[in-house]
């Protein structure tokens, strides 16, 4: 009677042990192939860290590709309606629907990624996880480094842009090369080798990070750079799907969290950042022309793109938000990270 006892709570034991080591299995979906910097450098180092941290206990699957279906604008669908667990993507490829992390698209505002990425999870904690991400649990928030026109012809001055069919990667990009005097086509980054294959885009605004991924410098032979602040760059959040966030023990929770936030924020955009020296080597290495624009010249720039900023601030109170107060907001964060 007495080893039968032992023996169940034993088997007792051992069951409640099993179901509290359960793994928890979180499937992450991008657009980008597996070997491209953010996966390889960002999104694969912090879920290794997960995994590791949890004792196992967390099992991130990783989708590169969009392996999962669909397309890159239907990421945050695919993450609100539970299909994913976590996604990586632009608040640029669902037009309007994040219309506050805009004000850090806006032309000619950043000059340095890390210290733009710290002021974003700093604008966003404020204003935005309760406004434009209320729908979803935010793990990060950061920027690219400077933008960079690549073009099939030279752009040496704002004259070369007019008929000049470029890529665009947001609404607020779209605007700015409309006023510019080229045609602003939309698209996910990987499209964009095909498209300039084809001789559907004369080029395409990235930074130089993501060049070499997708061949860019190898199909087109021009870069225009800017000094200073960036003509564009473009927003990223990597975000969880809430209800699985919170069905997580609080001990799971907290490792998620210890992996992410505003730390983890910046350090993505130094990162990504950092890797643009590296693929601009190679484009000049294999002979291809790059130009940096005079100081007198981006003013010219400059100029032509303010209608862009008019227009937002006028869209944002159409829809009831104080557009010129988030903008001021933005830029002291900015000043302060030193952005």
């Amino acid at each position: 009677m007495i080893a039968r006892t032992f023996a169940a709570l034993a088997l007792l034991f051992s069951l409640t042990g099993a179901a509290a080591a359960q793994q928890v299995v979180l499937r992450l979906h991008q657009f980008l192939p597996a070997q491209s910097f953010v996966p390889a450098n960002i999104l694969d180092p912090w879920a290794d860290r997960i995994e590791a941290d949890s004792g196992g206990r967390i099992k991130i699957e990783r989708y590169p590709s969009m392996q999962l279906g669909g397309k890159p604008a239907d990421l945050v669908d695919q993450l609100l309606d539970g299909v994913v667990d976590i996604i990586w993507t632009l608040p640029g490829y669902t037009p309007g629907r994040f219309p506050r992390s805009e004000a850090f698209e806006l032309p000619f505002l950043v000059a340095d990624a890390e210290g733009a990425s710290r002021a974003f999870w700093e604008i966003a904690e404020a204003e935005m996880f309760t406004t434009d991400f209320k729908d979803m649990h935010i793990l990060g928030t950061w920027v690219h480094g400077p933008g960079v026109i690549h073009s099939a012809r030279p752009v040496l001055r704002l004259e070369d842009m007019a008929g000049l069919k470029l890529r665009a990667p947001s609404r607020i990009t779209a605007q700015l090369l409309e006023g510019l005097g080229a045609v602003a086509l939309g698209m996910a980054v990987p499209a964009v080798p095909e498209a300039l294959a084809k001789g559907v885009i004369d080029g395409a605004l990235l930074p130089w990070e993501v060049t070499s991924s997708i061949r860019a410098a190898e199909l087109v032979h021009n870069h225009t750079e800017f000094p200073g602040r960036a003509v564009y760059v473009a927003t990223f959040i990597l975000a969880m799907n809430t209800g699985r966030y919170e069905g997580l023990p609080p001990d799971l929770r907290a490792i998620i969290d210890a992996a992410s936030g505003a730390a983890f924020s910046a350090n993505a955009g130094r990162l990504q950042q950092g890797a643009d020296a590296p693929m601009r080597a190679e484009a000049v290495a294999a002979g291809n022309a790059v130009v940096v624009l005079s100081e007198a010249e981006a003013a010219r720039w400059q100029a032509a793109a303010e209608p862009v900023v008019t227009q937002w601030l006028a869209e944002m109170a159409a829809v009831g938000i104080d557009g010129a107060g988030l903008l001021a907001r933005v830029k002291a964060a900015l000043a302060a990270h030193g952005a």
